[in-house]
């Protein structure tokens, strides 16, 4: 199995984690192993690295790739979960953090996985592999909870019109394949609104892929977890590749860091509010350099915090 993968703001992203010899990490995402692989490197023989990935795929690479470094633990798992995944490893907290929240390369690329519109492929997009398709979506859901998914997680203008000729469509003949969907979505937006933004497809599969796995809820609830699964001074590194996903980590990362909140008229602070967090740097997104050697690398914005000690 090829799961080729190039990992995004590669170096930046190691070097957030700010990586102890004998420290105690997690890749949230593991996928191809590209950031796995380069933690375990810096990693002495007292030191710990817990690989999650969902993709059975993944997790068949990851063993293959860094199954035999000692100081490895792969598991198949969502990282919402890796408070569940920590006890049963019998591991208190952990020093560092990564979630890497792209579709890697592997599930992009193969076709039969039914995350591209580029090539003929059942409509799938289930990461885990397990549970609702992105067929049954668009096969099943009303018109109105259709052009919501698509508003809302695509940010796509034409919403309605996609929702309403796929309830039209799906009425003559169900929508089974990836093509079959990327040509009804052109189909349903004006001739010059095709020729921005890239494929006029991009959109809605975006929209049915985050649907299909639950994407944001699952980052918003997985957030908090890592958080308190870090020690002091330990770090939590996120790249998202879209704004709704920035949005969360951005706001989420600011609350940990709010301090005391009393009005500024106020003498002396009576809300007792001190951060729980602080930034090691605002954002960072890909070099020129990457940019040109990876355009899918184009949307990526890394962020990461920092856990403060209890006072």
């Amino acid at each position: 199995m090829d799961f080729s993968h190039k990992p995004v703001l590669f170096s930046e992203a190691v070097e957030a984690l700010q990586i102890r010899p004998d420290g105690t990490y997690v890749d949230g995402t593991a996928g191809g192993g590209g950031h796995s692989a380069a933690i375990a490197a810096q990693l002495s023989s007292k030191g710990r690295l817990i690989c999650i990935d969902q993709d059975p795929d993944a997790v068949a690479v990851l063993q293959k790739r860094l199954g035999h470094v000692p100081q490895v633990t792969i598991v198949q798992e969502n990282f919402v979960r890796l408070g569940l995944v920590l006890d049963q490893l019998g591991v208190a907290g952990v020093d560092g953090i990564l979630a890497d929240l792209g579709v890697s390369s592997h599930q992009l690329d193969t076709a039969q996985r039914g995350f591209s519109f580029h090539a003929d492929a059942p409509l799938d997009m289930r990461m885990s592999q397990q549970g609702v398709t992105a067929a049954d979506l668009v096969n099943t859901l009303d018109e109105r909870s259709l052009s919501r998914i698509l508003s809302e997680y695509g940010e796509e203008r034409y919403a309605r019109n996609i929702a309403r000729n796929i309830v039209r469509s799906r009425a003559r003949e169900p929508l089974r394949t990836t093509l079959q969907l990327a040509q009804l979505v052109k189909a349903s937006i004006p001739a010059a609104a095709r020729r921005e933004g890239g494929h006029p497809a991009r959109r809605t599969f975006q929209a049915l892929r985050i649907a299909v796995n639950g994407e944001l809820d699952r980052l918003s609830d997985g957030l908090d977890v890592m958080f308190e699964a870090l020690h002091a001074r330990g770090r939590l590194a996120v790249i998202t590749f879209h704004s709704l996903e920035d949005r969360i980590v951005k706001q989420r990362f600011a609350s940990w860091c709010e301090g005391c909140n009393c009005p500024p008229e106020f003498p002396v602070c009576i809300c007792g509010k001190k951060p729980r967090a602080r930034l090691p740097f605002k954002v960072k997104a890909p070099s020129t350099q990457e940019l040109e050697e990876n355009p899918r690398s184009r949307s990526a914005k890394l962020r990461a915090v920092e856990k403060l000690p209890m006072e």
